[in-house]
């Protein structure tokens, strides 16, 4: 096998996936590339879903690299300590029939996602980005789009609490039709320079189950405008904020969870929820 493979729209899943024989999707180059290894896309085209099982990074930096998952999952990765990067793709799962999941993480080390557009993704279970693994791991999503999906990212464990680490950095999470960013049972998401808009239900929820160990949300340098509610924590989840601006929104801070604040935030003009729950009052802007 290859370490690095090629995909183009006029390639052919017969060849080799060589820089002159390039395959034409993303599933018939990963059977021939080498773990861990890359696939690159030559041109632009829509180079199919595929299921992750190896390490690899896929990558359509450069060139307009592209997935369209109508009524299906754009990206499934499982593999147990597999380490994987999505760079420069859109992931559209608009059609007939939205699809399910953008990328749905089962099983890995790591996983980036890095300068991808993810939208479209309606049919239920309707995630951009689910992050379900049981095992644990670190997810990392920088200057990507997530928008007009039903969650825009949502990390949590599809059974127990294991400890998944999120980092989402400089990315656009707009118009998805229930939360932005939902941390579950056990889950620790960063969320930093960051702008979470248009969400109708919450921007970010840290959404506790019952008798689990709560997750955590820590929000840093953020615009949070134009959603639901802005911040929503549940009873026995956990928010640490800072430096954010949070304006507009139905309600801007809820729940009954616990909040933790540098004191630093800006919010005004919500419908409700300017103050910060159990926290000290909020710097006004000037």
């Amino acid at each position: 096998m290859a370490t690095r493979t090629w995909v183009s729209g006029v390639g052919d899943d017969a060849n080799p996936g060589s820089r002159t024989a390039p395959c034409k999707t993303f599933a018939g180059a990963i059977s021939k590339t080498a773990n861990p290894g890359e696939i690159d896309c030559l041109d632009p085209g829509g180079f199919g879903a595929v299921t992750i099982t190896k390490s690899v990074t896929l990558d359509g930096s450069g060139t307009f690299g592209s997935i369209l998952a109508s009524a299906t999952n754009a990206v499934i990765i499982n593999g147990a300590g597999i380490n994987v990067t999505l760079r420069g793709l859109s992931i559209n799962g608009v059609g007939a029939t939205p699809g399910l999941t953008g990328v749905r993480i089962v099983n890995a080390n790591s996983v980036h996602i890095i300068d991808c557009t993810i939208s479209g993704f309606t049919t239920s279970p309707g995630r951009g980005i689910d992050d379900q693994r049981t095992g644990g791991g670190r997810l990392y999503v920088v200057n990507t789009i997530v928008r007009d999906n039903t969650i825009g990212i949502q990390i949590k464990p599809s059974s127990g609490a294991s400890a998944i680490l999120g980092f989402i950095d400089r990315c656009t999470i707009t118009s998805n039709a229930s939360s932005g960013v939902l941390a579950g049972v056990g889950s620790r998401v960063e969320v930093s320079r960051s702008l979470i808009s248009g969400n109708p239900g919450n921007g970010l929820f840290s959404n506790a189950t019952v008798g689990q160990s709560g997750p955590q949300i820590n929000a840093e340098g953020c615009v949070i405008v134009a959603n639901g509610t802005g911040i929503n924590v549940d009873a026995g989840a956990f928010c640490t904020m800072s430096n954010l601006l949070i304006t507009t929104n139905s309600t801007g801070m809820g729940g009954a969870g616990t909040y933790a604040t540098f004191g630093n935030n800006h919010s005004i003009g919500n419908g409700a929820g300017d103050n910060v729950p159990g926290g000290p009052a909020p710097i006004p802007p000037k």
